[in-house]
């Protein structure tokens, strides 16, 4: 794909917004996770449901706040293509919540993310996430 920009400040910039997103969503800030999304963006996640647009994203990320302390470890993206409008990155995501024998892991999956520029920033188009079984 043609591009002025390197693949160094895409994957960065994506990076960027994945860091956003756990940490918002870990922290309960529904409106920071939501703002990681385009306006028409989409979140499908297994038994979850597939939400499209910020108010379906909302709704959906506010029952999901968290009741205990919570990680989403989100580790090897990599920005598979891109160009100055449009990238595609592949993460794995490992689910931790903390009981009360300490930190477990609840899942493990991997995040196949459609991104788009906007403004200066990597926005989610679409997040499909799958879980290991």
């Amino acid at each position: 794909m043609h591009t002025s920009s390197t693949y160094a400040e895409v994957a960065e910039g994506i990076r960027a917004t994945i860091a956003a997103y756990s940490q918002a969503l870990d922290d309960g800030r529904t409106d920071d996770v939501v703002a990681t999304f385009c306006a028409d963006g989409v979140c499908e996640i297994p038994g979850m449901g597939t939400h499209a647009g910020h108010d379906a994203l909302r709704e959906a990320y506010s029952r999901w706040k968290p009741r205990r302390p919570q990680r989403h470890l989100v580790l090897n993206t990599h920005v598979t293509d891109w160009n100055d409008h449009e990238a595609r990155a592949v993460s794995d995501v490992i689910f931790i919540l903390q009981g009360e024998s300490g930190w477990a892991i609840q899942l493990v999956g991997r995040y196949h993310d459609t991104f788009h520029h906007d403004a200066g920033r990597w926005l989610i188009h679409r997040r499909a996430a799958e879980f290991v079984p």
